[in-house]
């Protein structure tokens, strides 16, 4: 997850060389088959097997830039990536195909278009849709498995929503990040919705904001939860939310109720 309107590393913002044109992809994963987005050393990551199908298509080892991260069994049906290859190499139109001829069936280009040389994947990002995805029932349907989180125990819906209520504007959300190493120099986001919306035992929070930090989506999802489970009240949750620097919350929701759903640029 990232912040806001990020300012590119020198070098990481600049158009395609000559000869080059900036492909843009809508891409849709299945997380628990990759140990996350970015490229690892175990080569097991879905950044690593775009890269791996454009080297064989281009001839040429190229990066491929994400949206943002997601971690080990978050899933995407939204994320969107640019990479630059060389014109002339394949018609525009058999990008998507030729690509998705070399990925494994757990990532699929949805599709791959040509972008302003001006666009990039994570820097001119605006805002992102995250949702999460709840099964509240005794038993997880076999179709869930690995794609909801299974709580088993009733949950009030009632106050489920009125938690989520208690985040969307502007706040500082350091409680409701998980540190990579190293603490965000600004943790001040944006969230402009939040909806909920049940279908039988299927409960699915979306989430709609400028950015979002690191875990930020489960660590907010999973304090809400145990509002919604009686174990604690909106004032403990609230406290989170206008006093961040009194402590973080501890309470995150696994990643396989995880989606990237839609990224929203300001150049295309």
């Amino acid at each position: 997850m990232s912040a806001p309107h990020p300012k590119p590393p020198r070098g990481e913002g600049s158009p395609p060389a000559p000869g080059m044109i900036r492909l843009k992809m809508l891409v849709a994963y299945d997380g628990g088959a990759f140990e996350g987005w970015q490229s690892q050393a175990s080569g097991n990551t879905v950044q690593d097997a775009l890269e791996r199908a454009v080297l064989t298509l281009a001839g040429e080892r190229r990066t491929v830039h994400g949206s943002g991260r997601t971690d080990s069994g978050v899933h995407a049906t939204g994320q969107v990536a640019h990479v630059d290859v060389p014109a002339g190499r394949l018609p525009l139109a058999a990008w998507e195909g030729a690509l998705n001829g070399h990925l494994p069936r757990t990532v699929r280009v949805l599709s791959a278009r040509k972008a302003s040389p001006r666009f990039h994947a994570r820097f001119s990002a605006s805002g992102k849709i995250y949702t999460y995805r709840i099964w509240n029932a005794r038993c997880l349907h076999p179709l869930e498995l690995g794609r909801a989180w299974h709580i088993p125990s009733p949950l009030d819906v009632d106050a489920l929503r009125a938690a989520a209520g208690l985040f969307c504007g502007t706040h500082d959300f350091a409680a409701f990040a998980a540190n990579r190493g190293r603490p965000d120099e600004d943790t001040v986001r944006t969230i402009h919705r939040i909806s909920l919306k049940q279908s039988g035992p299927l409960l699915a929070l979306q989430f709609h904001g400028n950015g979002f930090l690191y875990r930020m989506v489960r660590l907010l999802t999973g304090s809400m939860v145990r509002v919604a489970q009686g174990k604690t009240d909106l004032a403990w949750l609230s406290a989170f939310r206008d006093a961040p620097q009194n402590g973080r919350t501890s309470f995150c929701a696994p990643p396989e109720g995880l989606y990237l759903s839609r990224v929203f640029h300001r150049i295309r």
